[in-house]
């Protein structure tokens, strides 16, 4: 079952670049590195991207979907009134 999964993980996520009977003649030895590299470039890209989504600050929620009100205190602008133009401002 693993050696199917393996295939099918690779031709997946191979993009095209494998077929499926291509995959499976390959050697032993090659077909675990190509799956380790997929599997390690699609880790590293999922890290990537949270880092990128968190950009290293702590969230406005928590994991039960509340408003983290101390953290949304500290980065909620205070609101200003509208300034509004004239013609005699303008003068």
């Amino acid at each position: 079952m693993s050696l199917f999964k393996q295939i099918h993980e690779i031709v997946f996520h191979g993009n095209g670049g494998f077929s499926w009977n291509t995959v499976y003649d390959m050697p032993i030895w090659l077909r675990k590195f190509t799956f380790s590299q997929i599997q390690k470039y699609y880790d590293d890209e999922k890290e990537v991207n949270e880092k990128a989504q968190n950009n290293g600050k702590t969230t406005l929620m928590d994991s039960s979907g509340n408003v983290n009100k101390s953290e949304f205190n500290k980065t909620a602008k205070p609101i200003t009134p509208p300034t509004y133009i004239t013609k005699a401002s303008k003068k």
